[in-house]
């Protein structure tokens, strides 16, 4: 039987960086298009209308860094609001699974006004009788 004490293998190379990315990044995790997640944010309702925050215009950016955590600028319809915790529940939930975390900057600059609601929210407000 042949010694095999002489052979040697031959490893990949392995970048450590790289590999700390990916984990710190989660298993098989990709950062999902900001479509996705602009579209995941349908899901979160403002409460007192009952609209979808992209709809009735509150998002004001969206953006999804390399550790697939969403960052949300999004304002609400008045600064008085005391909902963000009921919003901030709710965009927890439409994002499970997509993105690894999220973090919303409420913004108040540009204020918020009708302008901003898309034509499907318009539709919708009208479907309850308001008048825009």
């Amino acid at each position: 039987m042949p010694d095999q004490t002489d052979e040697k293998i031959e490893l990949p190379e392995v970048d450590l960086e790289a590999a700390a990315a990916a984990q710190a990044a989660g298993p098989g995790t990709t950062p999902p298009p900001v479509e996705d997640v602009t579209e995941a944010l349908k899901d979160v309702v403002d409460p007192e209308l009952g609209i979808n925050v992209v709809d009735l215009g509150l998002i004001y950016g969206v953006t999804v860094d390399d550790s697939s955590t969403a960052i949300i600028d999004m304002t609400l319809t008045s600064a008085a609001c005391p909902l963000t915790d009921v919003i901030e529940d709710q965009t927890r939930m439409a994002l499970e699974g997509l993105v690894n975390d999220f973090r919303i900057n409420w913004v108040w600059m540009p204020p918020w006004g009708p302008e901003k609601i898309t034509d499907d929210g318009r539709d919708q407000l009208r479907a309850l009788g308001f008048n825009v």
